[in-house]
Formats: C-alpha cells, sequence, structure tokens
C-alpha cells in the first residue's frame, strides 16, 4: 500500500514539473513544489502546518527586522495590549514565591465587587492548584481570562490581623477590563503638567484627552509629556494625539513605500479643537522610544511646537500591514517607512537578513558612548534639515534626536544591585513589607502625595532586603550596596508606593532623581526653552 502511495505521489510531482517546464516556473510554484515534495515523500511523519510556518518565517526573516509572522495565540497576545480591554477578573498582580500576589483590583471590577483585596493571594484557579508551582505568567492569565460574562471560581489565602491565615472561596464573573495607556497624570507643581504614555492603543488618545483636561483644571499651563520606554503601538493614535498640540490639519506623519502611495495623515480628525495648542511643552524620549512615539515627538519637533528632551530615538520606522489568514495567525508585513513632516525617514539603517546586527544597535550606541556622552552622538550632514516654523537644524539617519541630550547615568547601577533585582528580591520584599504594614501606612499617610513626602526607606529595610537576596543566593558587596544605596532606596519606595496607592505614586517617587525628568523640567521653566525653541 504504501508503494503506491509513494508512486501516486511521485506521479502527482512528475505532473507538476511536466506541467511548469513548458510554462514560466516562478518563485511561486517552486514553494509549493517543495512543501509537497517534502509533504508526500519525505521518510518520516512530518508537520505540514509547521513546515508551511517555517517557511514563512525563513521568508520574512530576509526582508526587514519588523516583517514577522504570528501563530494565532501570538496574534492574540499582540493584540491584546492595544485593544484597550479584554475579559478578565480585573486584577493587577505580581509572582511572589511562586505565588499569585494582588498589588490591586481594578475599581469597579469583577474582582473588587466580590470583594477581593490588595494583599490577598490566589492560590486556585476553578480547582487548579497555582501555587508553588513555577507558572508562566502567561499561563497563570491564560486561566484568569476569557469570554465576558463567564464564571470563574477562585481561592484566596488572606492573611488576617494576626499570624493567621484564612481562604476564601470566591466565584467571579468575568467582564470587559480597561488597559490603561496613561500610567500618571498629575500636577508637578502649581502650573507644569505631567503625563506618563506607556503604549499608543485604541484608547490612548481618549486616555490622553481627559488627562490634559484634567490637569488644565488643576491650573496646568505647561505640560511634560513622557514617552519614555514607550515602543509605540497604533500610528492613528499617534496621529489623534498629536490633534491636541498642532494646529488643525498640520501633516503630522506621512507614509511612502515603493507599492504604497504617499498618504499623508493630518491633526485633527474631525474637526476637533486642539486641548494643548499653546503653552510650553516638552516630550521626554530615550533610546526605547519607537514608532508612535518617534511620530509623536517628531512631528512636535518639526512644527516648533515643544522640545525633546534625552536620548536618540530608537529608530523604528517602517509601516507593518496586517495581513490576516483564516486560522487566526497573521503575516504584519513591511509596505512603506514614515516619515516626519520635514520629510525626516524615522527608520535607522539595516541590512535584509542581518537581524543580529540590527538588535545590537542600542548595544553599540552604549559602546560607542553615543548613550552617555553629546560628543558621541554622531550627525549626518547629508541629513540635515531645519523646523518648519522656526528653522532650527535638526537631522534625520534613524530615530529622532533630542534638542537637549541628557546621559545615560549608570553610576548606581551595580552588577550587584542587578543581581538583586533578577533575583526578584527587590519586589519580593516590597510586597512582603506592604503586606505587613499596609494598614499602618494607610493610616499615617492619607494619600500618596503624603506618602510621597513623608515616607523614607531606613537602613533596617536595606538590611532586610540585602539578607534576603543574600538567601537567595546574591552574595552581599558592601562596596556595591553603598553604590547603590539611593537607587534602592527610591525603586523599593516606588514600589511600596505603588502597591498601596496606584502607578502615578510611583512615577512620582521614580520622577524625583531621574536625570531626563529633571532636565525636562529644569527646561520647561528657564529661559532655555524660548531660546532653543527660536534657534538660538
Amino acid at each position: 500500500m504504501k508503494k503506491i502511495l509513494f508512486i501516486a505521489a511521485a506521479s502527482i510531482l512528475a505532473a507538476v514539473i511536466a506541467s511548469t517546464a513548458q510554462n514560466r516556473f516562478d518563485a511561486g510554484q517552486k514553494l509549493r513544489m517543495a512543501e509537497a515534495a517534502v509533504a508526500q515523500l519525505y521518510v518520516d511523519t512530518v508537520n505540514e502546518d509547521k513546515l508551511v510556518e517555517a517557511a514563512i518565517r525563513g521568508m520574512l526573516e530576509e526582508l526587514d527586522p519588523h516583517s514577522s509572522y504570528s501563530t494565532p495565540e501570538e496574534t492574540r497576545e499582540f493584540n491584546e495590549p492595544l485593544a484597550g480591554n479584554f475579559g478578565g477578573i480585573g486584577i493587577v498582580f505580581n509572582m511572589s514565591s511562586d505565588t499569585l500576589y494582588v498589588i490591586q483590583t481594578v475599581n469597579g471590577g469583577p474582582s473588587e465587587r466580590v470583594g477581593m483585596l490588595a494583599g490577598d493571594r490566589i492560590i486556585e484557579v476553578n480547582d487548579t492548584v497555582i501555587a508553588g508551582k513555577k507558572m508562566k505568567n502567561r499561563d497563570i492569565m491564560r486561566r484568569l481570562r476569557g469570554p465576558k460574562g463567564t464564571d470563574v471560581e477562585v481561592k484566596v489565602l488572606r492573611r488576617t490581623g494576626n499570624a493567621a491565615a484564612d481562604t476564601i472561596d470566591f466565584r467571579i464573573t468575568r467582564a470587559d477590563i480597561p488597559i490603561y495607556s496613561v500610567d500618571a497624570a498629575y500636577m508637578v507643581d502649581p502650573t507644569t503638567g505631567y503625563i506618563r504614555v506607556n503604549k499608543f492603543g485604541a484608547e490612548t488618545a481618549k486616555e490622553v484627552r481627559t488627562a490634559i483636561r484634567d490637569l488644565k483644571k488643576k491650573g496646568m499651563k505647561d505640560l511634560m509629556l513622557d514617552l519614555v520606554d514607550n515602543g509605540g503601538g497604533y500610528l492613528q493614535a499617534a496621529v489623534e494625539i498629536l490633534g491636541e498640540f498642532l494646529s488643525p490639519g498640520s501633516l503630522a506623519v506621512y507614509t511612502e513605500g515603493l507599492n504604497s502611495p504617499r498618504q499623508n495623515l493630518k491633526a485633527g480628525p474631525g474637526g476637533l479643537t486642539p486641548l494643548f495648542d499653546e503653552g510650553r511643552l516638552v516630550v521626554m524620549v530615550n533610546q526605547y522610544s519607537a514608532s508612535s512615539s518617534e511620530i509623536t515627538s517628531g512631528a512636535i519637533q518639526d512644527w516648533d511646537r515643544g522640545l525633546i528632551v534625552g536620548r536618540r530615538t530608537f529608530g523604528k520606522g517602517l509601516v507593518q500591514r496586517p495581513i490576516p489568514f483564516p486560522d487566526g495567525s497573521m503575516i504584519r508585513l513591511t509596505t512603506a517607512h514614515y516619515y516626519t513632516p520635514t520629510g525626516r525617514d524615522i527608520q535607522k539603517p539595516y541590512t535584509k537578513g542581518d537581524q543580529k546586527a540590527y538588535e545590537k544597535d542600542i548595544l553599540d550606541r552604549f559602546n560607542s558612548g553615543e548613550l552617555m556622552h553629546a560628543d558621541s552622538v554622531k550627525y549626518v550632514d547629508s541629513l540635515r534639515t531645519e523646523t518648519l516654523r522656526n528653522h532650527r537644524v535638526i537631522y534625520g539617519g534613524g530615530g529622532i534626536y533630542p534638542d537637549r541630550f541628557v546621559p545615560l547615568d549608570t553610576t548606581a547601577n551595580t552588577k550587584y544591585y542587578r543581581n538583586v533585582v533578577a533575583k526578584g528580591a527587590l519586589n519580593r520584599y516590597a510586597i512582603d513589607f506592604v503586606d505587613s504594614h499596609r494598614k499602618e501606612l494607610k493610616r499615617r499617610y492619607k494619600d500618596g502625595d503624603a506618602f510621597v513626602k513623608g515616607f523614607e526607606v531606613d537602613s533596617l529595610m536595606l538590611r532586610s532586603l540585602y539578607d534576603m537576596a543574600e538567601a537567595d543566593g546574591v552574595e552581599y558587596d558592601a562596596d556595591q550596596a553603598a553604590l547603590s544605596q539611593p537607587l534602592f532606596k527610591t525603586v523599593l519606595k516606588a514600589l511600596i508606593g505603588r502597591d498601596i496607592y496606584d502607578n502615578a505614586t510611583y512615577f512620582k517617587v521614580i520622577n524625583i532623581d531621574d536625570p531626563i525628568f529633571k532636565a525636562a523640567y529644569d527646561l520647561i521653566r528657564s529661559d532655555d526653552y524660548t531660546r532653543l525653541l527660536e534657534g538660538e
């Protein structure tokens, strides 16, 4: 029987070869013939789906660094953070000693409605024990998330006032849980506002508009927009956000490619009146700010609407068009380049098929000194251009170059600090401390602002942290611990503040000593702002 099948398969292939030999033999036919040959003639059983996926990935790897293939599961995971919401139980959690620890419940969400509290430890989900199982976050989320309206059974361990702990069984009905793009929005001083955006998703523009309105009600005249470490997201979100800063109809960005005619995208969709087209504006960026972050900062710089502070951005200026397959998988194929209003190509140089060299770019910047020294930043004269209103000199060549450079400070980031963080000791200590002192801290500090002003990490807390890390195998290094002490204190305080209050408290603490924040704040309050913006 096998011999008959082999002969039949060979006959089919022979027929294909004969027919194509008489006509033009193109690359598509060659690919199909190769897949058919392997599937029908290979010595062992093969998985055709895996073969095809491998072939697709192989093709895309020969192109640019951002064309990619994703399986149905990978596609869902990619789209979910940008979609604006998902079906779930509404908690912010972290893993502590292989146990899911609830940091916060979403206001009005399913978990809060049934009485789950910050500090609860989830030990079972639908009769499956998850505590102590070394599960990945992805596997835990898969159990907690699900279609809106469905139920999930959760067993929680809750520490009471004494050393004992109670177990509580919850039945939680899943609902749509919002995914927020704005981490924090607060007043730095009576007239200066701050907005931190972590991604560009479906609801980002709406969140930014709400934040601007709220801050203006509190007296905001000037704004610091924080896009540090923001890897981008939806193009349209960047265009809509620019509509709050630029005159309606201003070019926000344009795209163009060999098979994609130029498309101009303009600020102010729907004729909306900008909320913040006056007042000083500073945008904070670094080497990890990419894609939509670069579109936003590039347009603001090109139109002389504000100043950019930090380090040269990532340089991701390629447009990916999603091409979905019926099974839920997807190709994201690069079809065009992003260009800022002055015509600067955002994309940094790359060699087709050389993904490793592309991924090493940030390390190369570090090794060359570009991240630490302004005089190590290389500008290409042939890519020199001028801003559209004040005719200031700016440069293209991959990424957005800041108007004010802020060097990367690595002094406190010792090997000892990195090892403590990598072992999870810093985060675990913060969780344990909050667990033991939550009521006391909330009684002493009525809100996040009071906590920021009044709470300090003392030497006893640091000693306990170092002991916890040592128990995890991180050898104590007194000299490096001393160098990293300010960083340990800041990050630990920020984590405790976040776990008790909110994300805004975290950034209020972190920003106090953050070099880019400090430089941006100094600039927005000084006469240098006007001089830089006018090109003096």
